[in-house]
Parts: C-alpha cells; sequence; structure tokens
C-alpha cells in the first residue's frame, strides 16, 4: 500500500505567527496560500502543513501521487483503490471517497486513539 508523501498538519490559531515560528526552525514556504489560510512548510524531508481554522485537530496526512517536494509521481496507489483496502482489512472510515470519480479525492479515518488521518490525494 502506497500512501505517498507523509506530513503532520497543523490546526494553528494565527497563521502568520505559526509560519514566522516555524520559519525560526529553518522551515521554508513549500507551497499554499497564506491568503487562504493554509500553507506547506519543509526543513530537509520534514513537512508540515498549517492550517487555521480548516481542521479540528493536528492530523497525519498522507499524499497519493506526490513525493515529499510535492512532485507527482509516475507510480501511486490511487486513494479509491486505498479506500477498498482499507474497506476490505475493516477499517472504518469517517469520510470515503467518490469510488465513482478520477482525479482528487480524500479519505479520513481515526486510528485507534482517536487521532486523524488525512489521505488526500491531489491529482
Amino acid at each position: 500500500m502506497k500512501l505517498g508523501a507523509f506530513s503532520i498538519s497543523l490546526n494553528v490559531k494565527d497563521i502568520h505567527r505559526s509560519k514566522a515560528f516555524y520559519e525560526d526552525l529553518g522551515f521554508k514556504t513549500l507551497g499554499g496560500d497564506i491568503n487562504q489560510n493554509w500553507l506547506i512548510l519543509k526543513n530537509e524531508q520534514t513537512v508540515i502543513g498549517l492550517f487555521q481554522g480548516m481542521f479540528e485537530k493536528n492530523a497525519l496526512t498522507f499524499n497519493p501521487g506526490w513525493d515529499n517536494n510535492a512532485e507527482n509521481l509516475e507510480d501511486f496507489t490511487d486513494v479509491r483503490e486505498l479506500q477498498k483496502e482499507l474497506k476490505e482489512k475493516g477499517v472504518k472510515l469517517i469520510q470515503e471517497a467518490d469510488e465513482s470519480t478520477e482525479g482528487p479525492e480524500f479519505i479520513t479515518l481515526e486510528d485507534p486513539d482517536g487521532n486523524p488521518i488525512l489521505i488526500d490525494q491531489h491529482r
């Protein structure tokens, strides 16, 4: 099962303050739009997302089809296929992808401790 690039999505109260803090730790902006209250930051191989007002909790995030530089991968497992595999294993999904579509889609689930997991395919 190829989940794609990994990052942690942080629910932040003030995206400008959080951006400045993580820049002080050496992170650089990789993508996003601060005017829409979301940014993706990277420091070496570590990727974090800052999201103001979009998530209730911090979440583990996987992006099928992307590497850690948000570059498209030739070979990846589509989120709909991941969904089928997870459902076959009895994993409860909170939000399911529409299996009749192609392209961008996402699913959400929680680990046994209630930690949110987002599998978010952008292509």
